[in-house]
């Protein structure tokens, strides 16, 4: 029992569990001990240990062992065991040989550097007691054990920012750029600190030092590389390199010079887009200097386009009509036609997209006709005319006249003229001792910039004698020198107005003050003087610049146009707004079709310090718009190409409308919205100027036939008409289905078309100016003549195809088949035959008193009404059956061979008809076959 006890309690002992004894065991362990166990174990009072991380072994300084004096009595002279006081010390002792007291002190759990670096705990040392039970056992003292944990080289280098961006302005030398900057998660001074930085990437004018600076180690320049791209690496002091190498970005910006960025220096332009930003991106840069106030003035330069802008190339009269002048303009600079032909020796600028310009270098002009010339000049009067004009060489330069009236033949008398004499514009006037016998104005001067410009002006001078007014460009001129002259003296002399220059009568009759410019739409008004509203529609400009979005600009931005839109200034104080304020200019367009070409914009910027008038330089901005070409219109004209009409038609009070069944219709080639590589086709709508219809052939002779339109049918439509021996024109800015409703009721009558087997007319129509021109819709009309009457009864159930179906009930005559006794037979026929010629002599005088009411009704709306009218040929169905049995053989045989001796005649006449014509006899004739319509035609004679 006892040797149990003493094993128990050396295995309790050595675990470090209490030891209970029993009383009896008590008493025996005191004794024994107070005998042996005298002496406590002994240890160094501090340790110092070093432990390697993710190992278990600690190397202790000095190394861990026990002494006990009661050595070498067993058990009390003998090391049991070790003991650690210390909170969540991963640490145990263990002892390796009791007797001399060795022990080794190790990790129970793994240590890592990172998550401590240090540890601090107690430890004491336990001899084994006074006998094999542990009774009576002593400790030592208490000694401090201090472990550093050594690190290990286990992580890479990370950089503290993914992506590095730096900014430098080029020609300077950078000390520091950007500092880049890695860590490292080891725990000891070694493998945590980054001891050098390297730039991967070879090449570059840049370098790094070993606290991560990069410099550049030379100059950068803008203009040879606005940006640069270098990869960073990062070593600890282990040379462990960097997981991953970072991106550093270094733009170069230029010497910070004040002026606009982030322009485009072109911008394209669609038509029908309607307002385009010019400068969605555009900012001012002050190079951070305080300003109190910045204008930008930006100018739209269209001089090259046109005359100065892009405007409607329509001709004179058609713009006039427009813009609701009134009538009685003669155009003295017309397009060379038959008609016109004065102008057609005159030098033409046709490259300006259908816009009609005569240039004039000083050797040519043009006789008016005198049936041309308006010979009724009163106290008012209107002269206007597209200008462009340069200086004149020479000190004293000779006259330039645009426009002189002067004597044809014998003197040299001018009785008025419009001319430019040294930058100056003047217009003479002399009146008549008819009209005027006093000393009254004659000279009126003008000293304007824009007469010797070299750019297009529009100039109107009113006359409302003795008053006369200019305008420029909408603008209002007083003359400011009015000179007074005597009137002509009344002498039966022709007068020769003459446009390029003036005409000299006399003995030597030639031209003289020619002029040297460019000249478009002079026209002269007798009778009445222009409105402004007029005047200012005749020149307005069709593109110019817009501000979108108005309400959005800040309160203190103040903005302003020129008239013509082709200038904009805007003011502000503040940078931001002014900023906002021009991203917001842009280029309008309001022309379906406008002209394609590059328009030039130049911005000049004026920009103001506090308590100086200009502190910084702003360059100028040259850009351009470029108005890609329109989709081009394809014009077409259709309709039935031949009229076939009788004689009676044409000479009718009305005539024939040959267009009545015409059709005009616009298409454009359309890209695919996608890509742009399907082309389709899609109807457009838009206007047209004029259309023209013109005779082929022989003129039309005035003594029998002409070829009009009534005044009625243009009213309420911007159209008016002119016709001729050559055919009709129909001219004004209208749309296509005016001009198709006017076309329709252009008429044709021949009074005497006995003579005439056909007239063949050509219809075109423009848009434009014949910018965009139709197809040549050619058109026959053809008159159908009478043959003798022949006596055959069946004329009345086919028409001939240009009568007027009249549809009246079946007239059906009946005898009563009940009565008693029959008439003779020759009385029958006598009756028959009577009634038979009242019911064609009332059919008749119904037919004509239809045809009549036909040729004076007009119908403009319903087409299918007046194709009906024009070409139907349905049967007029009677039935005369007075007796169903007399005379049947007899009469089938006559009905028969008439029938026969009809078709030959009508194939005979209408052999130039198309197939639905001869099948409709065919049809005819099956339902005469077929009895479905019943002759009496025994008893009918002519």
């Amino acid at each position: 029992m006892e040797d149990i006890d003493v094993k128990l309690y050396n295995t309790m002992f050595t675990l470090g569990l209490p030891l209970v004894l029993l009383p009896s065991q008590t008493e025996m362990c005191i004794s024994f001990s107070s005998t042996v166990n005298k002496h406590k174990p002994w240890i160094e009072t501090s340790y110092h240990g070093v432990i390697t991380e993710n190992m278990d072994m600690v190397l202790l300084d000095p190394p861990l062992v026990a002494l006990d004096k009661d050595a070498p009595v067993p058990y009390a002279g003998e090391i049991c065991a070790f003991k650690i006081y210390g909170q969540d010390a991963p640490f145990e002792a263990v002892v390796l040989n009791r007797t001399s007291g060795e022990g080794v002190l190790r990790a129970s759990s793994p240590v890592d550097c990172e998550s401590q670096k240090e540890y601090t705990f107690i430890i004491q040392a336990y001899d084994c007691g006074a006998g094999p039970s542990g009774a009576d056992w002593k400790k030592s003292h208490k000694a401090v054990v201090h472990i550093q944990v050594d690190d290990v080289n286990e992580f890479c280098p990370v950089f503290r920012e993914p992506l590095y961006k730096a900014s430098v302005t080029e020609g300077k030398i950078y000390d520091s750029i950007l500092q880049v900057e890695a860590w490292d998660q080891d725990c000891s001074p070694q493998y945590s600190q980054i001891c050098n930085y390297e730039i991967v990437t070879a090449g570059t004018p840049f370098a790094i030092d070993r606290n991560g600076n990069i410099r550049n180690t030379e100059r950068l320049s803008y203009d040879k590389q606005q940006s640069s791209k270098i990869m960073v690496t990062a070593f600890d002091c282990g040379q462990k390199r960097a997981k991953e190498d970072v991106a550093v970005h270094i733009d170069v910006k230029p010497v910070c010079k004040p002026g606009w960025q982030g322009w485009n220096k072109r911008v394209d332009y669609e038509p029908g887009t309607g307002s385009r930003q010019l400068f969605p991106k555009m900012h001012l840069e002050t190079c951070g200097g305080p300003l109190s106030g910045v204008k930008a003035m930006v100018e739209l330069q269209t001089n090259h386009i046109g005359k100065g802008c892009d405007r409607e190339t329509y001709s004179e009269n058609s713009l006039q009509k427009l813009c609701g002048a009134a009538s009685g303009s003669t155009d003295l600079l017309p397009a060379p036609s038959s008609s016109s032909n004065w102008t057609a020796p005159l030098l033409t600028d046709s490259g300006r997209d259908s816009d009609l310009i005569y240039r004039f270098d000083g050797h040519q002009a043009a006789n008016v006709p005198d049936h041309v010339v308006p010979q009724n000049l009163t106290d008012q009067f209107t002269i206007a005319t597209w200008m462009k004009h340069g200086p004149s060489p020479g000190l004293r330069a000779e006259k330039e006249t645009l426009l002189c009236n002067s004597d044809k033949t014998e003197m040299n008398r001018h009785h008025y003229s419009l001319y430019v004499h040294n930058c100056r514009l003047v217009f003479l006037l002399r009146r008549d001792f008819t009209q005027v016998d006093t000393f009254r104005p004659a000279e009126f001067h003008w000293k304007l910039e824009q007469i010797c410009d070299k750019e297009w002006h529009y100039y109107v001078i009113n006359v409302e004698f003795p008053a006369v007014t200019l305008f420029v460009d909408g603008v209002t001129y007083e003359p400011y020198l009015v000179t007074d002259d005597w009137p002509i003296h009344t002498a039966k002399i022709d007068t020769q107005l003459t446009v390029g220059a003036c005409w000299q009568g006399g003995w030597t009759p030639r031209f003289t003050q020619y002029f040297r410019g460019s000249l478009s739409g002079l026209t002269i008004r007798p009778g009445r003087i222009e409105t402004q509203k007029v005047i200012s529609c005749l020149q307005a400009c069709k593109e110019g610049l817009d501000i979108n979005s108005l309400e959005s600009l800040a309160k203190d931005i103040k903005f302003h146009f020129n008239p013509a839109q082709s200038v904009l200034v805007v003011e502000g104080e503040d940078l931001d707004s002014i900023n906002t304020a021009m991203t917001k200019v842009s280029y309008i367009n309001s022309r379906q079709f406008p002209t394609p070409g590059l328009r030039r914009l130049h911005i000049t910027t004026t920009v103001q310090c506090f308590g100086e008038d200009t502190c910084l330089s702003i360059p100028d901005i040259k850009s351009v718009v470029m108005v890609l070409p329109p989709s081009e219109p394809r014009i077409t004209i259709t309709g039935s190409n031949r009229l076939v009409r009788p004689a009676s038609d044409l000479r009718g009070p009305l005539g024939v409308a040959p267009f009545k069944e015409l059709h005009i219709t616009s298409t454009v080639m359309k890209a695919d919205s996608f890509g742009g590589c399907e082309p389709g086709v899609m109807e457009v709508m838009h206007n047209l100027d004029y259309c023209d219809v013109l005779v082929i052939g022989e003129e039309l002779n005035p003594e029998r036939e002409s070829l009009e339109i009534h005044h009625s049918v243009l009213l309420g439509k911007h159209l008016d008409a002119t016709n001729s021996t050559s055919g009709i024109s129909i001219y004004g800015v209208d749309s296509m289905a005016h001009y198709e409703q006017a076309l329709r009721q252009v008429r044709y009558r021949n009074w005497r078309p006995a003579t005439l087997s056909e007239r063949r007319l050509r219809l075109t129509c423009s848009e434009l100016n014949g910018r965009y021109t139709s197809n040549e819709f050619n058109l026959e009309v053809s008159v159908l003549h009478h043959s003798a009457p022949v006596e055959h009864v069946n004329h009345m159930a086919v028409e001939p195809q240009y009568m007027r179906p009249v549809h009246h009930p079946l007239m059906i005559h009946t005898l009563n088949t009940h009565m008693s006794a029959a008439p003779p037979a020759a009385t029958a026929v006598i009756v028959v035959c009577i009634a038979a010629l009242v019911v064609i002599v009332v059919i008749g005088v119904y037919r004509i008193h239809a045809t009549h009411q036909e040729g004076s009704r007009e119908d403009d709306d319903d087409e299918a009404k007046d194709t009906e009218e024009d070409w139907d040929n349905s049967a007029l169905n009677i039935t005369v059956n007075p007796m169903e049995n007399v005379g049947a053989q007899a009469c089938d045989e006559e009905v028969t061979e008439e029938v026969h001796e009809e078709e030959e005649e009508e194939e005979e006449q209408n052999s130039d008809e198309d197939g639905g014509e001869e099948k409709e006899r065919e049809e005819v004739k099956e339902r005469k076959q077929m009895g479905k319509l019943e002759w009496d035609s025994c008893s009918i004679t002519y």
